[in-house]
């Protein structure tokens, strides 16, 4: 594993001599952020050695690496799922390349469906917390290059960096949330007792991705970030059916609020 790491960030620092400092992660119908980048090279993903491909409408799988508020980022436009088929090693491949890289941050984004019922649709919630119900990553041979077979994760998210968000929000009044994201494997919506579950058990949004990147990323010390767009309610009387399509155009409309803080976090020392 180390090797193929090893392998695939030589590749995109022979390719393109930047060293980035932030890693950035945008999920569905979300990538637009990377208009707000000065982008110096772009990489398909399929000319990435051992790199996934991404197999879901709103992911359109380029590495981007340039500028955004003066600071040296590699974005992915496009992520990894659990449910596309991909092992648990596969999907969270990409944190370990960019902590290779030098990133010293990443920050995540997501589209969930909320099931706290002061959510709307619409509304952004910064991730104080989650909690993982899909394979741990981390299973298997511990590589002890990368960190400590049993890494602590009282603190998944960065504090500083949440309370600078919600200042930011504040200033600007977006509504924006701190709550507990689930993560599940999907690719279902959930069902009505599944979502009271979720409740149940402390969750305020529940979605299919960035908890596993976060477990990599903090199994390397790297601090996190992670912010989610609303797409959809999970709250008994305000469930209906929804699509994929719903659930982009939702996220997209909601997107330049979270581009906007996720710009001024990038700057924020």
């Amino acid at each position: 594993m180390l090797e193929k790491i090893q392998e695939t960030a030589n590749y995109i620092q022979k390719k393109t001599a930047f060293n980035p400092e932030i890693g950035i992660i945008l999920g569905t119908g979300l990538g637009g952020l990377v208009q707000e980048i000065e982008a110096e090279h772009v990489l398909s993903y399929e000319d990435i050695p051992n790199f996934p491909l991404s197999t879901v409408e709103g992911h359109s799988g380029k590495l981007i690496l340039g500028k955004l508020s003066g600071k040296n980022v590699v974005a992915m436009q496009g992520r990894f799922h659990f449910y596309e088929g991909y092992s648990m090693e596969e999907v969270t491949f990409p944190v370990k390349v960019m902590k290779f890289l030098g990133i010293q941050k990443l920050f995540v984004s997501n589209a969930s469906g909320g099931v706290n019922p002061d959510y709307e649709v619409g509304d952004l919630m910064v991730l104080s917390d989650h909690v993982n119900l899909i394979p741990n990553p981390l299973i298997g041979r511990n590589i002890d290059e990368l960190g400590p077979r049993f890494p602590d994760m009282s603190k998944p998210y960065d504090q500083r960096l949440i309370d600078q968000a919600m200042s930011i929000a504040e200033a600007n009044n977006y509504r924006v949330h701190k709550g507990v994201y689930v993560a599940v494997t999907g690719p279902c919506l959930e069902t009505p007792a599944e979502y009271k579950f979720i409740r149940v058990i402390g969750g305020d949004t529940v979605g299919m991705s960035t908890a596993p990147e976060v477990i990599v990323a903090r199994h390397m010390d790297l601090p996190c970030f992670a912010i989610s767009v609303i797409t959809d309610l999970g709250v008994e009387g305000k469930i209906k059916e929804v699509s994929h399509e719903e659930i982009q155009a939702v996220a997209e409309v909601a997107e330049p609020k979270l581009t906007h803080i996720i710009k001024e976090l990038v700057a924020f020392k």
